[in-house]
């Protein structure tokens, strides 16, 4: 009987133990989900209020700063929660400061990726919207995010480039400048008329709208090739306007030059037998 009586004893001490830890950690566990949810509720309306305002003036801005912004509120709302269920913040902050240099550590490239971001958008080579030539593709910037930039292509491609690479090494920015110059190349036979195959290119560049006035289109002789004299031509577009400038050119010109008779050579060798006995 003594021994039930004393095993009693000791139930009744661990509920007392648990009614005592329940009274005293409930409230501050339930205070501290109640502010986890409402503060998540309004970091995720703040980034929202910020992506609105963004959005219309820096859209290249706008999803790097959402982005990096809601990551740190979300942090600082874990430490002050931690804090009101008991854990002490030094200690949690050292633990976060020790898994952040790991993973630093491994995560060196993401990194640099990061710091690419930052340079870009503190620099901006680019901004979206604008097209560019970078890592082999060509195409327009679809967004740029913390780590890595996103680039449509024109044959309807989405191509993901990190950051880090965007930003240590060359790009070409093709809608920084509203005209571009439009180089073209034209060959005609050795036996040609080269003033007449020359007014020709310049009347087609004339009775084209597309081609701008100001700069003056050049045509000048560019080279002599093995089977051809090489017509260098010039003419400056609006920016939007230069492939199909291009590409009307070539059809235009060789069907003037049909027309006119001026041949366009292809490569020929001759080859001259001698007979020896």
């Amino acid at each position: 009987m003594e021994d039930l009586f004393s095993a009693d004893g000791r139930g009744s001490e661990y509920i007392d133990q648990a009614i005592a830890l329940v009274m005293t950690y409930a409230p501050k566990v339930l205070l501290a989900i109640i502010t986890l949810i409402i503060g998540m509720w309004l970091i995720n309306r703040f980034v929202n209020v910020l992506d609105a305002k963004l959005g219309k003036k820096d859209p290249t801005l706008n999803k790097f700063l959402c982005g990096l912004t809601g990551a740190i509120l979300k942090i600082l709302l874990l430490i002050s929660v931690a804090s009101m269920v008991g854990i002490a913040t030094t200690s949690f902050v050292a633990i976060i400061g020790a898994a952040g240099l790991a993973v630093g550590l491994a995560l060196q490239g993401s990194l640099g990726n990061f710091a690419g971001g930052v340079l870009i958008l503190l620099f901006k080579p680019f901004k979206v919207g604008d097209v560019i030539e970078a890592q082999g593709f060509l195409g327009s910037v679809r967004e740029i995010s913390i780590l890595y930039t996103v680039v449509d292509t024109f044959d309807n491609r989405r191509v993901v480039i990190p950051n880090g690479q965007l930003s240590n090494s060359s790009l070409t920015n093709m809608s920084v400048y509203d005209t571009r110059r439009c180089d073209m190349t034209f060959g005609i036979g050795y036996n040609d008329d080269i003033d007449k195959a020359k007014s020709i290119c310049k009347r087609l560049i004339e009775e084209d709208e597309r081609a701008l006035k100001d700069p003056e289109p050049l045509i000048v002789v560019g080279g002599l090739g093995d089977s051809s004299v090489d017509l260098t031509v010039r003419a400056w577009t609006k920016s939007g306007d230069l492939w199909p400038f291009y590409w009307d050119m070539q059809e235009r010109v060789k069907k003037a030059f049909d027309a006119e008779g001026i041949s366009i050579p292809f490569p020929q060798r001759d080859v001259h037998m001698y007979k020896t006995e």
